[in-house]
């Protein structure tokens, strides 16, 4: 008897530990998707209201610049409160950072559903913001401690289609509301949504990360939201500046001061990191930098994430105010594209694994450097609506190339340590990166736009300022063509993987 129990100790052990592999498998699946579908919902409202623009100018009696910053300040506050979340996912575990994201994310949209004016309906943005700033991260540094290396181009495939996608398709789900409802219903339908994500979550989300005691640098939060705040609402001065000409006291007055106060906020914040990350205890560690494919690809990220965004807001602008269409119609008209964009990202994500970024890189940013100069060029008040569609899904195609490449590049070529800080470098330059985008599109277009109208027609005059905005993205993008051919495949990423 003993030796039969002895003999049959390995086979007992081995099926145990292989059920227990299995739980851990099933139990992380389950964290993971939870995860992207909520982070789904929270990022769907970036861009939600782009659409919207000229129903809330007259709604609510603000200008184009109040209504854009119900984008801007979305993403602005993403930028300030991203950097903490590399404490909140050292200091607690999984579930309660998830329960406390929907929870802000579900208040937020049901404040916005009820605002009686601008004022409060800008504050519910903020509230909202800040759920999805936590989200984001939490995603991203669960993904990289759960996920083995062979598998992180695949699974970040889905990924880049939550952050890519999500945003795309925003302008259309507002333009088939607002086609038959208020704007109001833009966050009614939202709402039991995130509820029911919350429910799920507070009844499904298990803890996968060990938490450790870790201060928090309060003056470091302060800094990064002078820095980041600062620089962000001096682009968005830009438009108003070059109206007013200058004189004493306007809007370039503000902007010099908001770019001024934002340089040096930003110049502070990173000294006082670089000095407390000899102690780790910075609150964003910016030893993430150390790694030239870290660095070479947020800088491409963050190129990507302007003419993303930019065009997003730009596009709705410019198919309703010089094309002549409707709310619907532009919203429908961005739709194959964000359609393009999602089901391009999982392959791309295995490509990935079985190539390495270069191959995806390079050509994904000519293509994109391409569509941007086509736009400078031939946006036009007489282009056909079917000319703006194939130049959207292409520009989409090209950047679906780009997401997944760099997302798993930067995020791979940091020390395991440093994930959580990697994770919310990625999400702050990737929401400064898109609210810059956001007000320097739209306040070059508006500025623009006001210096040709004494001489041309209101629509000749709006598709001006849409040229010039374009071709600023076209000059960036030429600067991703090049950077592209320099991110290398991460130290720990196989050279091929066969399968996938």
């Amino acid at each position: 008897m003993t030796d039969r129990s002895t003999r049959s100790t390995p086979a007992a052990a081995t099926g145990s530990t292989a059920a227990v592999d299995a739980d851990r498998a099933a139990r992380d699946s389950r964290v993971i998707w939870l995860l992207l579908s909520a982070s789904f919902v929270v990022i769907l409202n970036e861009t939600i209201m782009s659409v919207a623009i000229p129903h809330l100018q007259s709604d609510l009696g603000v200008t184009v610049q109040a209504a854009q910053w119900l984008t801007t300040a979305f993403m602005l506050t993403m930028a300030v409160v991203i950097p903490i979340t590399g404490f909140l996912l050292q200091r607690f575990h999984t579930r309660p950072v998830f329960i406390a994201a929907m929870s802000l994310f579900s208040a937020g949209t049901l404040i916005a559903a009820l605002a009686p004016g601008y004022e409060v309906l800008l504050g519910a943005r903020v509230v909202q913001a800040t759920g999805t700033a936590i989200m984001m991260p939490l995603l991203m540094t669960t993904l990289m401690n759960l996920v083995a290396p062979k598998d992180r181009g695949r699974i970040m495939g889905r990924v880049s289609t939550v952050i890519s996608v999500a945003p795309a398709i925003g302008p259309t789900i507002s333009g088939l509301i607002l086609n038959y409802l208020s704007w109001r219903w833009m966050f009614w339908i939202v709402l039991p949504i995130a509820v029911t994500m919350l429910v799920i979550g507070i009844r499904r989300v298990e803890n996968v990360t060990e938490p450790r005691v870790v201060p928090i640098d309060v003056f470091s939060v302060v800094l990064s939201a002078f820095g980041f705040g600062g620089i962000v609402f001096g682009f968005s001065q830009i438009g108003g500046a070059a109206e007013s000409g200058g004189e004493a006291g306007g809007s370039a007055m503000v902007m010099w001061i908001s770019l001024a106060v934002g340089a040096v906020g930003l110049a502070a914040f990173i000294l006082r990191q670089l000095r407390l990350q000899r102690s780790d205890r910075a609150l964003l560690d910016l030893r993430t930098f150390r790694s030239r494919n870290f660095s070479i690809s947020i800088g491409l990220m963050a190129i990507m994430m302007l003419t993303l965004f930019g065009t997003i807001i730009l596009l709705p602008i410019y198919m309703q105010n010089v094309i002549g269409l409707d709310a619907l119609q532009a919203g429908l008209l961005l739709l194959p594209g964000g359609l393009v964009m999602g089901l391009a990202a999982p392959t791309v994500g295995r490509l990935f694994d079985r190539v390495g970024p270069t191959p995806l890189l390079v050509p994904g940013s000519i293509v994109v450097s391409a569509v941007m100069w086509f736009l400078a060029v031939f946006a036009t008040e007489t282009t056909p609506a079917w000319t703006v569609l194939a130049a959207h899904v292409m520009l989409s195609l090209g950047l679906a190339f780009m997401f997944t490449p760099l997302f798993t590049a930067a995020l791979a070529s940091v020390e395991p340590r440093l994930y959580s800080h990697g994770s919310a470098i990625v999400g702050t330059v990737q929401q400064v990166a898109g609210a810059a985008g956001t007000a320097l599109f739209v306040t070059i277009l508006a500025a623009q736009t006001a210096a040709l109208r004494p001489e041309m027609a209101d629509a000749a005059a709006a598709a001006g300022g849409v040229r010039a905005a374009f071709l600023v993205g076209a000059i960036l993008s030429l600067f991703a063509i090049v950077g592209s051919a320099l991110v290398r495949r991460p130290a720990d990423t196989p050279a091929a993987v066969v399968g996938h």
